[in-house]
């Protein structure tokens, strides 16, 4: 049986990639406009993936790439960055989502047709604009022959110890697949296995991209925690394992860079659990 395939788009560090990738599923295409994300993301699957960074596989802007040219697959990912959309709500169907990056994934479920999809955002989509964002996305997406199932999932629900609440939003082509997102599984690791040491919380803060380096008491603080009695802030050690990463995972970029690569980041296990439900319905579709 051929492998399932998939392409990874907005794809950070790789999240997505290493989920797909233990589910047995191989990456043919990946985006990602950032370029110290870039070198994360090259620098760790060019071994894992190395025909990925050939023949132009491996984009930068997905604004900028015909979807014609985009090999074919069978599975969109993709964590699209949910800048305001301006004209939400105008029922202008395929158009109204112009100038907004989900954009990009609708014209390109459109093109390839792919036989599913597994998008994530932050869970404030759901409400935003009072509820008539979700509504479009979730609207242009069965207009353009999906399913669409949705879930908040939580990072915590499996075994990661942050709570990390985002929308997980996944479809299939065959409209009779009744989709079920995984039941949450036991916490498999808590803060003080993180740092090695007693940490009064088991599950930690969720990580963030701006504000390090807040008072310990400070509400907006999310890097700094007491261990044995002494205040300890996060370090990429630490955030790879709070999102699921294994300790072989490096960044050839500055502490700075990873600390803010992992914040947008997306928790593996989480990611894997769902990508296996998908890839378990699709193989059973063959």
């Amino acid at each position: 049986m051929a492998k399932i395939t998939f392409i990874d788009l907005f794809a950070g560090i790789g999240g997505f990639h290493l989920a797909f990738h233990h589910c047995g599923a191989k990456c043919v295409f990946a985006s990602e406009w950032d370029e110290f994300a870039r070198r994360t993301y090259e620098y760790n699957f060019s071994k894992i993936e190395p025909t990925l960074f050939n023949k132009g596989r491996f984009a930068g802007d997905i604004t900028k790439i015909d979807a014609k040219d985009i090999p074919d697959f069978d599975i969109l990912t993709g964590g699209f960055p949910c800048q305001p959309f301006s004209q939400a709500g105008l029922k202008k169907g395929f158009n109204e989502t112009r100038g907004t990056l989900f954009f990009d994934i609708a014209r390109i479920l459109k093109e390839k047709q792919p036989k599913a999809f597994f998008i994530e955002n932050v869970r404030g989509l759901l409400n935003h604009n009072n509820g008539e964002t979700f509504a479009t996305i979730k609207r242009i997406i069965e207009e353009l022959g999906y399913s669409f199932f949705y879930k908040i999932v939580f990072a915590s629900d499996f075994g990661v110890p942050q709570h990390r609440p985002r929308l997980f939003m996944v479809g299939f082509k065959n409209k009779n697949i009744d989709f079920k997102f995984p039941e949450p599984k036991k916490l498999k690791m808590t803060m003080s296995d993180v740092f090695g040491g007693h940490v009064d919380r088991k599950i930690g803060y969720t990580l963030r991209v701006g504000g390090r380096h807040s008072d310990i008491n400070d509400r907006r603080n999310w890097d700094t925690y007491l261990v044995d009695g002494k205040i300890r802030r996060l370090t990429p050690k630490e955030g790879l394992k709070m999102q699921g990463f294994p300790d072989t995972f490096a960044f050839p970029v500055s502490e700075v860079q990873a600390m803010k690569q992992l914040g947008n980041s997306v928790a593996v296990p989480a990611i894997e659990a769902v990508a296996d439900e998908i890839i378990k319905i699709l193989k059973a579709e063959e």
